[in-house]
């Protein structure tokens, strides 16, 4: 979970109903109530988030009907905590593959389809270009070949948008654009995505 280390043993937990491994996430929310991250969500398992709980590093906001029970207690599963000590977000992100799709969208600079993503060197390795977030891009296979170990002009290509290396905060703007397939209600007022309730 990456936030608790060492946990205390609890008592055995009895869950009924359909609370079971992968099943009832919990939205993870920092002190100042936005998600630690949007893509992916930041989420921890039912357990974990009742783990934090009992060790007092946050406070539940939202909760599922479901109930989890000992011999000596029961609470409702949490489904949205709060950290109680503020995670600074201002670190530079780790260059990273995912990372560097999630910063061009998923999408190939070059033709803008989303299959096949792998990254190309805008300056070719072989012509002194670096492995960094100015000279990495996303692009799909087919681009990648056309490309080849050329420079762009070459190629007769461009790109349509420039590499740069993102903040954290456009990583996490960036990855508003992707809600994830599952979204319980009592996420909704902590995220920014335009999503519809069902009614």
């Amino acid at each position: 979970m990456g936030l608790i280390h060492e946990m205390p043993a609890l008592p055995k937990a009895v869950v009924p109903g359909a609370v079971v491994n992968g099943s009832h996430p919990c939205l993870v929310l920092n002190a100042d109530y936005q998600p630690l991250s949007y893509y992916p969500l930041s989420l921890w398992s039912w357990q974990d988030a009742v783990k934090a709980v009992f060790l007092d590093r946050v406070s539940i906001i939202g909760e599922y009907e479901q109930e989890v029970r000992s011999a000596n207690f029961a609470m409702p599963v949490p489904s949205v905590v709060a950290l109680k000590e503020f995670v600074p977000q201002n670190r530079a992100p780790a260059f990273t593959r995912f990372n560097l799709f999630l910063r061009d969208g998923f999408a190939c600079v070059y033709c803008g389809c989303g299959k096949e993503l792998t990254f190309d060197h805008v300056i070719p390795r072989r012509l002194g270009g670096k492995t960094s977030w100015d000279n990495i891009v996303a692009a799909c296979s087919n681009c990648n070949l056309k490309k080849g170990g050329r420079m762009l002009r070459k190629a007769g290509m461009a790109m349509m948008r420039q590499p740069t290396q993102p903040s954290i905060y456009e990583l996490q703007s960036q990855g508003r654009r992707f809600p994830p397939g599952y979204l319980h209600e009592s996420w909704l007022d902590f995220l920014y995505w335009d999503v519809e309730l069902e009614t």
